[in-house]
């Protein structure tokens, strides 16, 4: 995960958060090719992760940080979609190797569901090379 998007031991651990990762960092912000549909579905996830605990200050502090800073956040955070999806697809722009294409499944373990384990798949054989080489560095 480190060679697809960022070594997260570099980072503060405030900045360890995909959805800050894609709202706040510079090398990030593009990254996504689909990157409103991306926000889009993070903000759904923060928001049910937020019914949940709403006495989370950290939580809260990182939604009115991403709510006074990007534009398109407070826009969609104003929507209210809370439709969370556990699976998908993301076309990534690598700035080594070039588009990857990913399937994606999110995991919640039933002994601690605030947990979340995140499997990318290669969709196709260009994604399983491009991911080789990354393997490969």
């Amino acid at each position: 995960m480190a060679r697809l998007l960022l070594d997260f031991d570099t980072l503060p651990p405030s900045q360890r958060n995909s959805m800050w990762l894609c709202l706040m960092h510079p090398r990030m912000r593009e990254f996504y090719v689909d990157r409103e549909r991306v926000v889009r579905e993070g903000i759904a996830h923060l928001r049910a992760a937020w019914a949940a605990h709403p006495e989370d200050r950290a939580l809260t502090g990182l939604i009115a940080e991403f709510t006074a800073r990007d534009e398109e956040f407070a826009r969609l955070w104003a929507e209210r979609d809370i439709k969370v999806n556990g699976r998908g697809r993301k076309e990534m722009r690598h700035p080594d190797v070039g588009v990857i294409t990913v399937d994606f499944e999110v995991l919640m373990p039933l002994q601690d569901p605030d947990q979340r384990l995140v499997i990318y798949r290669a969709v196709d054989d260009e994604s399983q090379s491009a991911l080789d080489r990354l393997c490969a560095r």
